[in-house]
Order: structure tokens, then sequence, then C-alpha cells
């Protein structure tokens, strides 16, 4: 199922992130803004992973003084998805 998520203090606008409900993996990510290099990386590396393991991985990363960075937002909507479901 795909999922939209804006975050919250960091450089990217959106995140569009499919999910594959039967498996709890990552099927697909893309990140709107932000450095181009790095989201695409991010996006790349997360695919096909599981949800708890992508979560556990970026959750937390800042960026300078920000506080978080677009993977710890990608942590954070995965949070999300998880728990609404």
């Amino acid at each position: 199922m795909q999922y939209t998520y804006t975050p919250k203090g960091v450089c990217s606008k959106q995140m569009i992130i499919d999910i594959d409900d039967a498996t709890d993996t990552v099927k697909f990510v893309k990140i709107v803004g932000g450095c181009p290099g790095n989201t695409i990386g991010v996006s790349k590396l997360v695919e096909g992973k599981k949800l708890d393991e992508v979560i556990e991985l970026l959750k937390g990363i800042p960026c300078g003084y920000r506080g978080t960075s677009c993977p710890d937002q990608l942590a954070i909507a995965l949070e999300e998805i998880k728990n609404a479901r």
C-alpha cells in the first residue's frame, strides 16, 4: 500500500512510501526535495528491507543542528505507518 508523509524540520518536502503489507517490507521510497544523492541513496538502501529493520537503522540520525534528518524522518514515517495498521 502507498503512503505519503510530510517530513518536519528537514529540507525534503514529501516522502512517498510503498509498503508490502503481506511481508511488512519497504517496496519503494521516493523522497521529494533534500540532497538528491543522499535521498536517492537512502531510498535504494531501504528497499526490500523489513520496516523494523529500517526503523532501527535510521531512527535518531541527525543532520547538523536540526536534531533530525531525512533518514530519521523516514524512520518516523515508517513508525507511524506501522502503528496505524
